[in-house]
C-alpha cells in the first residue's frame, strides 16, 4: 500500500503545481540544473515540489511525471521506453525575470539538453469522463476568498502525504484535495486542478468542460468497495504491478464512482470519446549526461 501511495501522491503535486498552458513562445531554459538517481533507501511517504524565488526543487519523480508537468498531458497520454519509469530528483535555478509558468517549458529544454529526447504530440481520440454543468445549474457557490490568502505566496510550497488512511494533498495557496474514509473532500479548488487530479483516480482521464474559472468546495460520499477500486485503479494506470487478488477490487466498484456526488453538486460526469494530446517519446538516453 506504500508504494501506491507513494506513486499517487507524485502524480496529484504536478496537477497542483503548474495549471496554466503557455502557447507561441520561445521555449526557455534553467539557468542550471541538477539531475540525480533518487536515493534507493528514501522512506518517507511526504512529497512535495517547491519553488522559492528562483529555486525549484523536486524529488523521487519518475521520467514520466516530469514530462507530464513538462507537456501538460497525463501520464496515461504518454508512450514511450521503459527507462521512463526511472526515478531523478531535479534542482534548478530559474534565470531572472523569467516567471515560474514557464517551468515546464524549461523542463522541456532540460530533458532535449541532457537526455537528448526525442518526442512529440499528436492527437488521439481517448475514452473520457466528461465533466459539464447540469441542466438545471450548479447547486454550490464559488468558495469564497479567504483574506489572509489574499495576497501572493513569496514561495510555491506544494505537499502531499498519505498512508493506508487515505491521501492529502495541499495547493499551498488555500486549496485542497482529501481522500480518506470513503471520502473525497475539495476546499477551493478549480473544476481544471479537480479533474486532473480525479483522473489519478479513475478508469478513464476526466476532463473540465464546464468553462468555470472560479473555486470550488466540494464532498463527494463514496462507497467503501469504490474507495479501493479508485485506490487499485490509481496504481494500476501508473503501472504498478499488484497480485491478482489486489485487481479484483476494481470489479467490485462502480466505473464512474464520482458520477452520483457530482451530479448532487449541479454537475453531470459522462462517459465519451474526445480528442487529447498524445506525447510520443521515439528516443531518450538511459541517463542524463552531466551539467
Amino acid at each position: 500500500m506504500r508504494l501506491v501511495t507513494m506513486n499517487i501522491i507524485r502524480h496529484a503535486v504536478a496537477i497542483l503545481v503548474l495549471p496554466v498552458a503557455l502557447s507561441g513562445q520561445a521555449r526557455p531554459a534553467f539557468e542550471v540544473a541538477s539531475i540525480r538517481p533518487s536515493p534507493p533507501d528514501r522512506t518517507e511517504v511526504a512529497i512535495g515540489v517547491r519553488i522559492t524565488g528562483a529555486q525549484l526543487r523536486i524529488s523521487q519523480w519518475p521520467l514520466k511525471e516530469y514530462l507530464a508537468m513538462a507537456y501538460r498531458v497525463r501520464p496515461q497520454q504518454i508512450t514511450g521506453p521503459d527507462s521512463l519509469s526511472t526515478v531523478y530528483d531535479i534542482a534548478a535555478t530559474i534565470p531572472a525575470g523569467v516567471p515560474q509558468d514557464t517551468i515546464p517549458e524549461m523542463l522541456q529544454t532540460l530533458f532535449a539538453d541532457r537526455f537528448q529526447m526525442k518526442a512529440h504530440l499528436e492527437k488521439k481520440q481517448f475514452p473520457v469522463y466528461a465533466l459539464e454543468v447540469g441542466k438545471e445549474g450548479l447547486k454550490i457557490k464559488e468558495a469564497t476568498l479567504d483574506p489572509g490568502a489574499a495576497a501572493a505566496p513569496a514561495a510555491t510550497n506544494v505537499q502531499a502525504s498519505g498512508g493506508n488512511n487515505g491521501i492529502t494533498l495541499d495547493g499551498g495557496d488555500g486549496s485542497s484535495f482529501v481522500l480518506a474514509n470513503n471520502r473525497v473532500e475539495v476546499r477551493r479548488m478549480t473544476m481544471e486542478r479537480f479533474t486532473g487530479l480525479a483522473t489519478r483516480f479513475l478508469d478513464r482521464p476526466v476532463v473540465d468542460f464546464t468553462g468555470l474559472t472560479g473555486r470550488y468546495d466540494l464532498t463527494l460520499d463514496i462507497a467503501p468497495e469504490d474507495y479501493t477500486a479508485m485506490m487499485v485503479r490509481a496504481a494500476v494506470s501508473q503501472g504498478i504491478r499488484l497480485p491478482p487478488q489486489a485487481l479484483q477490487a476494481m470489479n467490485l466498484g462502480s466505473l464512474n464512482p464520482l458520477k452520483a456526488g457530482m451530479e448532487r453538486a449541479g454537475f453531470r460526469l459522462e462517459a465519451r470519446d474526445a480528442p487529447l494530446d498524445l506525447l510520443v517519446v521515439e528516443s531518450i538516453a538511459k541517463a542524463p549526461s552531466e551539467n
